[in-house]
């Protein structure tokens, strides 16, 4: 039997909680199979939750807090939980920080800037500070590290999900930032692409009409649960679950990646962008 890992609760919030449910769950003498009995948990997912990587949902910890006679302490501890595993992004975007770490399947599109895994610090900092122009320092620092956690997504090469985007060729002439700093931002989104940790496909800026014109949108697909789609605009975002909507924007983003470039075109496009950028040469 191998060495069970210890949890560092001192680590997160999440992780604190985590330790604490299982020295409860250990406590009572119940197994994860025992604990999730009569829930519609699998024991994967409260294995999970322990080791501070899920968030507990509000039915699970009412069904822990029964099973472990903690008296609503994992109930009322859930906000303090989700408010952490959130801390530097919007309330509304909870959920797909949530499904993008379990989905085995992401595309996306938004048609005027760079999606936030793929940015560079210095790209998600303007991006905040655009949206945000009267935050404070420490708020901004707190939102571009945070978008910048989200990219670890691209470091593990066993458990990261196929991720697909498409790029209007306009994101790519657009100077928000400096020459060299976009040449860096170009730059790293070829390296993804070069390491097979991306694909992307870049939309001609003289392609016509095309699907999506008017949102952002993110496709996510799981190995156990339905798909779903995530809307977003400046202050707000929207997930999607009904079928036959989520079925319309897959069609709409499959229409959209026909229209755009082949994918090694798209790395040449992104590639020559980043040397106009670093020899002054950028289109205007």
């Amino acid at each position: 039997m191998g060495t069970r890992k210890d949890i560092d609760g001192s680590s997160s919030v999440p992780a604190f909680y985590g330790k604490e449910l299982r020295f409860k769950r250990e406590q009572a003498g119940l197994t994860l199979e025992q604990t999730v009995e009569g829930s519609f948990y699998g024991t994967s997912y409260l294995s999970e939750i322990e080791r501070g990587q899920r968030r507990m949902p509000v039915d699970l910890a009412r069904h822990v807090d029964r099973v472990l006679d903690t008296d609503g302490f994992f109930e009322r501890c859930c906000e303090d939980v989700r408010k952490a595993k959130r801390k530097g992004h919007a309330e509304y975007f909870e959920y797909v920080l949530e499904a993008e770490k379990h989905a085995d399947a992401i595309e996306d599109w938004y048609p005027t800037v760079l999606t936030g895994l793929l940015q560079t610090p210095a790209y998600a900092r303007a991006m905040v500070l655009s949206a945000h122009p009267d935050a404070t320092e420490e708020w901004v620092e707190e939102k571009v590290t945070a978008r910048m956690g989200r990219a670890r997504l691209f470091e593990d090469d066993h458990a990261n999900p196929e991720y697909w985007t498409v790029l209007h060729e306009s994101i790519l002439r657009h100077p928000v930032l400096s020459p060299a700093e976009m040449a860096e931002q170009l730059d790293h989104v070829a390296a993804l692409v070069r390491r097979r940790r991306v694909f992307a496909q870049i939309l001609p800026w003289n392609c016509g009409a095309y699907p999506l014109m008017l949102c952002g949108v993110q496709l996510m697909t799981f190995p156990d649960a339905p798909p779903l789609v995530y809307t977003e605009s400046s202050y707000s975002g929207s997930t999607i679950d009904d079928p036959a909507l989520v079925k319309r924007y897959r069609r709409s983003y499959d229409l959209l990646r026909a229209a755009a470039l082949p994918l090694e075109a798209s790395l040449a496009m992104l590639e020559d962008a980043a040397e106009d950028y670093r020899n002054g040469k950028q289109s205007h």
